[in-house]
């Protein structure tokens, strides 16, 4: 089958179309021919060699998809060929076919098309896990996102309204338009301003109850202050560093502070699972009804990966980079 092969460790110039083994789908998968996918950090970081996939996974890049089943293993009796369906890949969706297990596939909305879904997986399950299974978001709290232009911050953004809760957000100063519209209360330019300052003032003095960090260990004490009393720390990267000179633990006794760190890629199956159901239960409904949509800046065709990974590479993008297979 045709895919995007990664030719060394390395830029985007090291992507390129190629063909590598069509994969056989197990006793409870599904294979699916893939009509969309779409990027994200990890496929960033795996081209340069930074993130080997988890142990037994597709060595391809690609960690969503959206697609028409097109065989079912022979113990799999959720899907039938022919369905459209979408889902999060452990890796393997830059390709022209994936395997999925059958309870990871999501049926496609009504009125979405494969690129709007392929959109959907990643960021939205990331996302609602940061803020449900993990931050335990509660109605009327306030939800301070960072990098709420990206992927995950535009899902963040709108999973976090739908509970009820008051989101502020940082971001570039261009994107904060994008953001207010998706329903943050407050952007804060995080090249200008303080962002902990700025929300104590926003917030008089009282900070936000939950965090979405992706930054690590430079926003950390500048997090502490922005959080309120009994508040909750979500992180979900080191993009800026993970390593501290020094810090006094004690300013996590003054607010009596919650940290919590997660990934989802390398979570064990069951637990994927589990999180897909709660999500296709909880917030599936959305996408069919307008309350959420996917964020898509833009659509590339596969042949033109490098390019995409380019302008993900330079943080150019809102929302999601999606590329068209086939």
């Amino acid at each position: 089958m045709k895919a995007i092969l990664v030719e060394a460790p390395g830029g985007p110039e090291q992507l390129r179309l190629g063909e590598h083994p069509t994969p056989e789908p197990g006793p409870q998968e599904v294979r699916v021919r893939v009509h969309a996918t779409a990027l994200n950090r990890a496929d960033l970081m795996q081209r340069e060699g930074k993130y080997p996939p988890p142990e037994g996974a597709s060595p391809l890049l690609g960690l969503e998809m959206a697609g028409v089943v097109e065989q079912a293993g022979r113990h799999a009796t959720r899907w039938q060929p022919g369905d459209r369906v979408f889902g999060l890949l452990p890796g393997g969706g830059y390709a022209a076919y994936a395997v999925i297990h059958e309870e990871m596939a999501m049926a496609l909305p009504p009125g979405l098309s494969f690129e709007e879904a392929a959109a959907i997986p990643e960021v939205f399950l990331t996302a609602f896990q940061a803020l449900h299974w993990l931050g335990e978001v509660r109605g009327e709290e306030r939800v301070l996102i960072h990098a709420g232009a990206s992927g995950v911050g535009t899902a963040g953004i709108q999973l976090a309204r739908m509970a009820g809760a008051r989101v502020y957000v940082t971001a570039s100063g261009p994107k904060h338009a994008a953001c207010l519209r998706l329903g943050a209360e407050v952007a804060i330019d995080y090249r200008e301003e303080d962002f902990a300052e700025r929300v104590l003032e926003e917030t008089n003095g009282q900070g936000v109850d939950l965090i979405l960090d992706f930054i690590g260990a430079p926003y950390l004490e500048p997090n502490l202050m922005a959080l309120a009393t009994d508040g909750r720390i979500v992180l979900l990267a080191t993009l800026g560093g993970s390593k501290l000179d020094a810090f006094d633990l004690r300013t996590f006794f003054l607010k009596r502070a919650t940290l919590r760190a997660s990934t989802l890629r390398n979570r064990h199956p069951a637990y994927k699972i589990r999180l897909t159901h709660d999500f296709a239960a909880r917030a599936l409904p959305g996408f069919a009804d307008g309350s959420l949509k996917p964020v898509i800046d833009s659509v590339y065709d596969w042949a033109e990966v490098a390019a995409a990974h380019r302008r993900m590479d330079a943080n150019e993008n809102v929302g999601k980079i999606v590329l068209k297979v086939g």
